[in-house]
């Protein structure tokens, strides 16, 4: 059925009742009584629309990254699986792939790391990340593709007690994607940090995060991530932590924050820089 706006209706109504020539007084009230009622319909919905506007108003329009209910998953970020990783340049995919995996460094949520046959072809988790997290549980898994079938996995993941999982692996179409919806459908948020997950072509990371966003799951850059589990440069940790860390794993967001120093510091106005607007 087609939906027609009230005050349309109404219109339609008015107009058909003056067209049609009827004197009798019955027909007037009639006519009165329809415009009455719908009118006061009108005012009904649009109530309830101010009252559904307002309550709108007081909500956040989306679920919001907590570091209080977040945990950071490494999947299968292994050194022998690194040259599938095609998608992006392979120094800017270091990069990304040690920014992803150092954010429980700084943001001091669990950690779990797993791996896939590391004994054999795909390698070992680079001894960096292993460090930063000498007792994070590291599961080794002999077989199973999707890391929820493992039952250590599973069990690993429920021990952290946390809702909300971030989480990037080798390769996004099966590793990440696979472990992903299986999140969502065991009732997790998870967040998917797409810069630190890599494949062997664009094509296949597109369909493979276009798969994972209608199951629900956030396709999200590594900078989101950070301002979301943060949320205010005043908090801790905060501007004072994170500068510093940002300059290593974004640095073109360091360089602001150099420039801006060094400004403050010891700049210099140079000749026709005072006539530029302010």
């Amino acid at each position: 059925m087609l939906w027609t706006p009230f005050w349309r209706f109404r219109s339609s109504i008015t107009e058909s009742d003056t067209q049609t020539d009827h004197p009798s007084s019955n027909r007037l009230s009639l006519s009165t009584t329809r415009q009455s009622s719908i009118m006061r319909l009108g005012a009904s919905v649009l109530s309830a629309a101010l009252v559904a506007g307002t309550a709108m108003a007081d909500s956040y329009p989306w679920e919001r990254l907590n570091k209080n209910d977040s945990m950071l998953l490494i999947l299968d970020i292994q050194e022998g699986l690194y040259g599938l990783a095609r998608d992006f340049d392979a120094t800017l995919y270091k990069q990304n792939i040690m920014a992803h995996s150092s954010l429980g460094t700084v943001f001091d949520i669990p950690v779990v790391i797993t791996t896939s046959a590391q004994s054999g072809p795909n390698g070992l988790i680079p001894q960096e990340i292993l460090d930063w997290y000498p007792n994070a549980p590291l599961i080794q898994r002999q077989g199973e593709v999707d890391a929820w079938d493992n039952s250590d996995f599973r069990a690993a993941v429920k021990a952290a007690n946390k809702t909300q999982i971030i989480v990037a692996g080798i390769v996004t179409d099966v590793c990440t994607a696979f472990l992903a919806r299986s999140l969502r459908a065991e009732g997790y948020s998870v967040w998917a940090n797409f810069e630190a997950s890599g494949t062997t072509t664009k094509e296949i990371r597109d369909i493979a995060n276009d798969q994972m966003a209608r199951a629900g799951v956030n396709v999200v850059s590594f900078f989101s991530i950070v301002c979301d589990l943060m949320r205010d440069w005043r908090a801790t940790p905060g501007a004072k932590e994170l500068l510093p860390w940002l300059d290593r794993y974004l640095p073109a967001y360091g360089m602001i924050a150099r420039h801006h120093r060094a400004a403050i510091e010891g700049g210099v106005v140079i000749p026709g820089e005072e006539d530029l607007p302010k």
